[in-house]
């Protein structure tokens, strides 16, 4: 299947990345402890849409609608998040390991959501102080690292690192000051990822940030072309790239601090998600983003299907991820010959 030299999808690619996620979510809807039958799956669906009285008993209408459909529509939403998070920073720092982690977001996001349980809010309660340490990581990677030098963003990545470092810092001492019995597991399950605590609560909560980030990203996709250009030949295109890259900044962080708060760290699916769409589809954006987006949420959905039905325990999603994505990522290393912008 040829793609076009514009970097534009074929009609082809276009109707493959929209029914991958569908496809995927069917199929992970009837697996489960309670293995269902897919056109059952999709019996009650239809039925719950049209408004109409579904045929299957209650408890399979339960488990699909209540159980794991919350579950797959997070999986979803949050493996698209961080691919295109991903993609935008790789593209924004011309660094093939950029991850949605790269200034610091998760790091904050996963102090605040720490500090929020070891306080003893409630669900919501630690989504919110999650966003709002996300944000705030940012905000002191952006001051720390664009001083005198405006354009230099090698200094914002240091400072990403740099308070990545010191919110991961202020984690260890939330864990050491925890409640052994009750808070320190608590802190050390969420912390290593996880979709076992999603509803419908949280994600009208989180989701909507990340599906406008995303929608932001489809919308200047074109343009993100110009990212890993210096600012000169950028400005000879007539796009303002200082505005554009913190446009950049903010949706990727915005989109990154939302999934760290509804489902803790995840980590691998930023790195390797957009380099595998880049090995399909080549360096254009308007091929590349829509492409991570729909790898990104079947990924995902495979994943944290895997993560609760392999073993009789559920098993954190970011094992699962680093296993898998690993190994995966030194093969198409191998295979592609390393790795350009």
């Amino acid at each position: 299947m040829s793609l076009r030299r514009d970097g534009k999808l074929p009609i082809a690619w276009k109707l493959i990345l929209i029914v991958m996620p569908l496809l995927a979510a069917v199929i992970a809807l009837g697996i489960g402890r309670m293995p269902i039958a897919p056109s059952e799956v999709i019996e009650v669906l239809s039925s719950k849409l049209s408004g109409n009285v579904p045929r299957s008993n209650e408890l399979v209408v339960k488990t699909v609608m209540q159980l794991r459909l919350p579950r797959i529509l997070l999986a979803a939403v949050v493996g698209a998040g961080l691919s295109v998070a991903g993609c935008a920073f790789q593209s924004l720092f011309a660094n093939p390991l950029a991850t949605p982690d790269t200034l610091g977001v998760a790091s904050g996001a996963g102090f605040g959501a720490a500090l929020g349980i070891l306080l003893g809010f409630n669900l919501i309660g630690v989504q919110i102080t999650g966003l709002i340490m996300g944000g705030a990581a940012v905000t002191l990677t952006w001051l720390a690292g664009s001083g005198k030098d405006k354009g230099g963003l090698s200094y914002i990545v240091l400072s990403g690192i740099m308070i990545g470092s010191l919110f991961s810092a202020l984690v260890s001492l939330i864990k050491y000051v925890a409640d052994e019995e009750s808070q320190l597991p608590a802190i050390t399950y969420w912390l290593m990822g996880g979709l076992d605590k999603a509803n419908y609560k949280t994600l009208a909560l989180g989701a909507p940030i990340i599906i406008i980030g995303i929608i932001l990203f489809m919308l200047i996709r074109w343009r993100m072309n110009l990212l890993p250009l210096s600012d000169d030949e950028a400005r000879a295109s007539g796009v303002n790239i200082r505005a554009f890259r913190a446009i950049t900044v903010v949706g990727a962080t915005a989109i990154t601090a939302s999934a760290v708060s509804m489902c803790g760290q995840v980590g691998w699916v930023g790195l390797l998600i957009p380099h595998m769409s880049r090995m399909i589809f080549g360096n254009n954006h308007l091929s590349i983003v829509p492409a991570s987006i729909s790898f990104g949420a079947v990924f995902m959905i495979i994943v944290d299907t895997m993560a609760r039905s392999v073993s009789a325990s559920e098993i954190p999603v970011s094992i699962l991820t680093a296993i898998i994505g690993a190994p995966f990522f030194i093969v198409l290393m191998r295979r592609s010959g390393g790795w350009r912008i």
